[in-house]
């Protein structure tokens, strides 16, 4: 019920919200359990019964996520993917770094100037040949998303992980984009951020294979993490994920996609990375004749939110490093859009898009003619 009040919301305010990769409306199950914590908040690491009462109900929360998730190992809560990121990539413990180069730009910032860069093809996906020659120069941290946050594509992640683990590497995947949605690798770390499930901003989680192969700093979080926990919005974080509202509405997005992308393609656009493998509820698309920033201007007059690459840098409107990685020419580049889906989007709103994408297209192509 509370997907379908939100559709009525978004259709009185005029609006087609499409951009459920940046941040999805929190669901409903969320704010009813943020607020019932509200109401009985103490601060859990407080002696008192009040703090005691906090912790034990902060404990049984973070055993339910784990669960929800299938993770049979720690987890250390954060205030998102961004955060979670850091502390891996600051404090595993093997000296070497390895990154994907269509990572988001937190995790590349994470994994310091002096990691080395990893090769993708012009689908996306990471060259496990070149993976495995730089492993053989000694263990390291590995940094791949599992879902990138611009195309959608999924990585091989099985076999990156069986390449990892085979020189004793460590692997880093965020999963900001994946959890929820699909199954997650038994990683050795993995990211995840709330908002992007139904869950509240400002919360998340690192979820941890083994905590020796991470440096202590003190404080919370049996020492790995400095704070006082967020328990109304793990709350919140526990409820959305517990719905299941992105997992059941997986195939249904993957129709709407594939029917946009056909429409797309029939009016002259270019789908990125369109052979590879892709989550459902993200699509990349080119219109050469475009810059990006003049599709988001008329996009958004016409009453229709979509971005061009993350949401981080979007506003700046600077070049897609990941579409630079994956060697497309400047061209395409620059004329790329991000269109993306949730629960609570319909039939309508992708049909809606796709007439104005249309549209603009049609007035892009006699310009340029």
């Amino acid at each position: 019920m509370a997907i379908v009040r939100k559709v009525a919301v978004l259709s009185r305010s005029g609006r087609v919200y499409l951009d459920h990769a940046a941040t999805t409306p929190v669901l409903a199950e969320a704010r009813v359990a943020m607020a019932d914590a509200l109401e009985r908040w103490a601060n859990p690491s407080s002696p008192h019964a009040d703090g005691r009462r906090v912790r034990a109900a902060l404990d049984e929360s973070r055993r339910l996520f784990a669960t929800l998730l299938d993770w049979r190992h720690d987890v250390i809560l954060t205030s998102g993917a961004s955060e979670a990121i850091n502390i891996a990539g600051a404090r595993a413990k093997v000296g070497k770094r390895l990154v994907n180069p269509t990572e988001h730009e937190a995790v590349i910032a994470a994994m310091g100037p002096d990691a080395a860069l990893l090769r993708v093809g012009q689908n996306g996906l990471v060259d496990l040949d070149h993976l495995k020659a730089q492993l053989s120069e000694g263990p390291a941290l590995v940094a791949v998303q599992l879902v990138n946050n611009e195309t959608g594509v999924v990585q091989p992640i099985h076999e990156i992980q069986a390449l990892v683990r085979e020189t004793g590497s460590l692997l880093l995947v965020d999963c900001a984009q994946a959890a929820g949605k699909i199954v997650l690798p038994d990683a050795d770390f993995i990211a995840i951020s709330s908002h992007k499930f139904g869950g509240p901003p400002g919360v998340g989680a690192l979820l941890v294979c083994d905590l020796a192969q991470l440096e202590p700093t003190g404080g919370q979080e049996r020492g790995y993490r400095r704070g006082t926990e967020n328990w109304p919005s793990l709350e919140g974080m526990v409820a959305a994920l517990r719905t299941g509202a992105f997992m059941a509405e997986m195939p249904r997005l993957a129709r709407l996609r594939a029917t946009l992308e056909q429409e797309i393609e029939a009016g002259g656009g270019i789908v990125i990375a369109r052979d590879a493998p892709r989550i459902a509820t993200i699509g990349a698309y080119a219109l050469p004749e475009l810059e990006s920033a003049s599709q988001l201007v008329q996009l958004d007059l016409a009453g229709i939110s979509v971005s061009a690459g993350s949401a981080c840098s979007s506003g700046s409107m600077k070049q897609s490093h990941v579409l630079a990685a994956m060697g497309l020419p400047s061209g395409i580049v620059r004329s790329v859009i991000r269109v993306s889906f949730g629960p609570s989007t319909t039939e309508r709103d992708t049909e809606q898009f796709v007439s104005e994408w249309c549209r603009i297209a049609a007035r892009a192509k006699r310009t340029a003619a």
